[in-house]
């Protein structure tokens, strides 16, 4: 730098301005390029924590260096909350099945991308973000934009609205232009996929195995396994019936087509009905099985 002041004192007073436009544009260049390469590093790393997990644990240092500071080309929903069983809070862990239900449709959807990462920070792992947000209630969930500080509407208003994946979801939707698509209804591996239930429930009581989960809320894996053979039992006998009808073979052979067509159908709903009944509880209708 000192070299480059006697130089500049040897110049004519054009040929200085240049050499100073010269060593600005070579000294933003610098910047600009390491500010490029933090932001790529950053990217990286959460991209990578969100391969292997929807929801990305942070503490102190990770939410000042992800969440809050600068570059950032990309938004962040954090929850804060407070699981530890010794802070008591059930409406926490609720709410946190709904926020891993949504970033897991998220991660799994086609619309996937490195703009909007979902985050986690747990009273007992940052306590010190609590405390520099001045944070005095959990769960609350916050946007980050990729530029400038939270606004009102960035905080999620969880007493009026709910904590429903839906409605998070909606909120994010206006929030950063980045739909999450939630899987209310859905196949049942795709279920168990983004809910990842046990494959099926041991009472520890009496030891007792069971395959179907007793509320509409939920699903074991196995439960999802029996139901799509259900549903391919009752297609294979429309299959039947619609092959004894149309056909022009022998009529005793029709028959027969039929009548397994029929038994196949009236079994196996009734069965799938039986299930239905027994997760939906108060439903009246019944067939065949109860």
């Amino acid at each position: 730098m000192a070299s480059s002041r006697r130089l500049a004192q040897h110049l004519p007073a054009g040929s200085c301005l240049l050499f100073l436009l010269l060593f600005l544009c070579v000294q933003f260049g610098g910047g600009q390029k390491k500010k490029e390469n933090l932001l790529a590093e950053k990217v990286e790393q959460l991209m990578e924590w969100s391969s292997r997990r929807s929801v990305i644990r942070m503490n102190g240092d990770k939410f000042r260096r992800f969440v809050k500071a600068p570059p950032r080309n990309y938004s962040v929903i954090v929850m804060f909350t407070a699981l530890q069983p010794q802070r008591q809070c059930s409406v926490c862990r609720q709410a946190n099945e709904e926020y891993q239900v949504l970033a897991n449709s998220w991660r799994y959807s086609s619309a996937f991308s490195n703009k909007l990462f979902f985050t986690i920070v747990d009273y007992d792992e940052g306590a010190d973000v609590f405390q520099q947000l001045n944070m005095n209630s959990a769960p609350t969930f916050m946007h980050f934009p990729p530029k400038g500080k939270p606004k009102r509407a960035d905080t999620f208003d969880l007493q009026r609205i709910g904590f429903a994946a839906e409605q998070l979801a909606k909120w994010i939707a206006d929030r950063t232009d980045v739909h999450c698509v939630v899987f209310a209804m859905t196949s049942g591996q795709m279920w168990n996929h983004i809910r990842g239930p046990p494959y099926a429930h041991k009472n520890p009581q009496n030891g007792q195995v069971s395959y179907i989960h007793g509320s509409s809320q939920a699903q074991f894996v196995a439960e999802s396994h029996i139901i799509l053979l259900l549903n391919a039992a009752i297609t294979m006998g429309m299959v039947l019936l619609n092959e004894a009808a149309t056909s022009k073979g022998d009529v005793g052979k029709r028959r027969i087509i039929c009548l397994v067509g029929l038994g196949l159908v009236v079994f196996f709903f009734s069965f799938l009905l039986s299930i239905f009944r027994s997760k939906y509880h108060g439903y009246p209708y019944s067939f065949l099985i109860k």
